[in-house]
């Protein structure tokens, strides 16, 4: 069965795509066989993800030689295109991760979206969404990448515009569409450069070419350039700044979409993109320092953003912003294990999260912001038992996931740069203080009387369960003290290891960090009265407070950039259009008719005026020949002898 999926691992997207293919073919006028349909290819996709892991896991030799096949699509000459596989411990974690939550995700939306008219329509779109990811997993070259990366793109639109009826939701869509394009040009620019200069696109032969790219004919400023293209891709697709703006809109989506792209799809695919093409950027130390400070400043720019915002989603849409900056972060100091350790343990208590907060908003009947809920704990306790474990992770607290892995990026990032150090570490506190402003406000403030909130039912409980049990070990299979049979991330870890029982300095840092971000929240918004307190505290430092509760007028800025620049560019060209270019083409008109109107008159269809005519003409003529040349002219009309 192990070597079955190694050797078929291209059925681990197929499957979720057959499904897409069924629903909208025969079955999106019954709902529920549809429902059935999606959860029976995920399973069996999630199962065979798992017989891939175990079989990476128990071959040492794919972990120095990975598994490859491929088969050719096109091919020309001076160019071949292939689709293939590509089997290492990136793809097996990430195979896993992803079929898992997409899995999670279909079982949790059979309660959250049963009364949706949409219901077939919504897991088609999920099950088109869970293979293009696959496929992008999986791939073995670049431009299969590209082509699953525009498709997962094209189903986060569908599916943030779920509810199209609504403008706010068609609005978010396209702007996720459009400002991810944006990065995707530099993507697609970069990928044409590396097939001119190095005639592939398949990531074994570039990792053996651009480490001797000179020999190419090609400048470090020239990879340099084609390495910052390459990494605008990511920056729009993992939310970096300044691309951020479309993914905290992307929250019009149903809360299932919200887990699913925040967590361990969409958003990630960046990240994973940088992970693969690492070996490129260890060659540019530019580059990759542009790739460090990106994601160290979105990483500390959206936890303040996320410490004034009052809407459930919001909160944690800013937080995913923040902890996909943690991940590029990491990967731009060289450390490739730490960025994708993470990646692994922020799908789980993100989704596990998300999920949570979907159970929050279902039983509250669509209320978003966190002062309109309260109490919660006692009506809804599994769900605040959810939030409780996933804020401990994702505030760094041990023995939760999130500790190993964002105290692991803390050590990489303190041996490359002091000063990434610094704001990584403010913006682990940052992290604790407001995940921790939202449970407690939420869960633990005075209950509202109007609130009517119940436990969600058990197809949304079982999600919680599993999530929250891999929210708490899920680190454990990344330590340094893990057995390397079932540690994913072993494989990376010569020439970058860091033990973190060795840096207990910064181990300290990060929990005393953790805890005093999680007491400020307690003495903030439990102790007193809460909405006094922090009202008080938003009138003191009012400025401050409007300028984070607005995202720093990012999005007015760009809305202003619309109206001056593009706006302004639109309006000098109308102008020219219309002054300019119908001025002449309407002036050739005039003249046409001017000059047809003119002529026409010599057209009057009389034979004698023709003839008269033809008389004159010739006259002129001879005048014209012996008035040029009178000898010529005598000659030419019989003079000579």
């Amino acid at each position: 069965m192990i070597d079955f999926a190694l050797q078929n691992a291209w059925l681990v997207p197929l499957l979720p795509a057959i499904a897409f293919a069924v629903i909208g073919l025969f079955t999106m006028s019954l709902p529920r066989l549809s429902a059935c349909i999606a959860l029976a290819f995920m399973s069996a996709s999630f199962i065979l993800a798992i017989m891939v892991g175990i079989g990476v896991l128990n071959d040492a030799e794919l972990i120095e030689k990975p598994l490859e096949y491929a088969s050719t699509w096109f091919s020309m000459p001076g160019l071949t295109i292939e689709m293939g596989v590509l089997i290492d411990p990136i793809s097996a974690m990430m195979l896993f991760v992803v079929t898992l939550v997409s899995l999670l995700v279909q079982i949790y939306s059979l309660g959250y979206m049963k009364d949706d008219p949409g219901f077939a329509r919504f897991y088609a779109f999920l099950s088109l969404f869970s293979a293009t990811m696959l496929g992008l997993v999986i791939s073995n070259n670049l431009l299969q990448m590209f082509i699953f990366w525009e498709l997962v793109g094209l189903c986060s639109y569908l599916l943030i515009g779920y509810y199209y009826h609504k403008h706010s939701a068609r609005e978010a869509a396209k702007k996720a569409f459009m400002t991810t394009r944006i990065g995707d040009f530099g993507l697609l620019l970069g990928i044409l450069f590396l097939q001119i200069f190095f005639d592939t696109l398949n990531f074994a032969e570039l990792a053996e070419k651009i480490p001797v790219f000179s020999t190419f004919g090609v400048s470090a400023g020239a990879l340099t350039l084609v390495g910052i293209l390459l990494f605008l891709g990511p920056v729009g697709k993992s939310g970096q700044f300044p691309l951020h703006v479309w993914l905290p809109d992307a929250m019009e989506g149903p809360t299932p979409v919200s887990a699913l792209i925040h967590a361990a799809t969409m958003v990630v695919a960046g990240v994973y993109l940088v992970a693969r093409m690492l070996f490129l950027f260890a060659e540019l130390p530019e580059a990759a320092a542009l790739i460090a400070w990106v994601g160290g400043f979105t990483a500390l720019f959206a936890a303040t953003i996320a410490v004034a915002q009052v809407e459930l989603k919001k909160i944690l849409a800013y937080s995913t912003v923040s902890q996909l900056g943690f991940m590029m972060l990491a990967l731009g100091v060289g450390s490739t294990s730490a960025s994708l350790f993470h990646l692994m343990t922020h799908a789980f208590f993100k989704a596990l999260l998300f999920l949570a907060a979907g159970s929050v908003l279902h039983a509250l009947h669509g209320k978003v912001s966190i002062w309109e809920m309260g109490g919660l704990k006692k009506k809804m306790p599994v769900t605040a038992g959810a939030f409780l474990v996933g804020g401990l992770a994702i505030a760094g607290i041990p023995p939760f996931s999130g500790f190993f892995s964002k105290d692991e990026i803390l050590v990489v990032v303190k041996d490359y740069n002091v000063g990434l150090y610094l704001i990584a570490a403010v913006t682990a506190f940052l992290t604790a203080f407001y995940m921790w402003r939202m449970i407690f406000v939420t869960f633990f403030n005075e209950e509202k009387a109007d609130n009517h909130a119940h436990e969600s039912p058990l197809s949304m409980r079982i999600p919680l369960y599993v999530l929250g049990f891999l929210a708490i070990v899920g680190g454990l299979v990344g330590t340094p003290w893990t057995p390397k049979s079932w540690n994913f991330f072993y494989w990376v870890r010569t020439g970058e290891y860091h033990a973190l029982h060795a840096h207990f300095d910064v181990i300290a840092t990060s929990v005393l960090l953790a805890a005093a971000g999680i007491g400020l929240a307690y003495w903030i918004y439990v102790r007193g009265a809460a909405a006094n307190r922090a009202g008080l505290l938003a009138e003191r430092f009012r400025p401050v407070h409007t300028l984070l509760y607005n995202k720093y007028y990012i999005d007015e800025f760009y809305m202003w950039i619309n109206r001056m620049v593009v706006g302004g560019v639109s309006a000098a060209v109308y102008w020219f259009d219309i002054h300019v270019v119908d001025t002449i083409v309407n002036g050739l008109g005039k003249i046409s008719l001017w000059l047809g109107s003119t002529f026409r008159k010599a057209q009057t269809g009389r034979m004698q005026q023709y003839a008269l005519i033809m008389f004159v003409a010739i006259i002129l003529i001879v005048l014209v020949l012996v008035i040029a040349d009178p000898a010529s002219a005598t000659n030419g009309l019989g003079g000579g002898k």
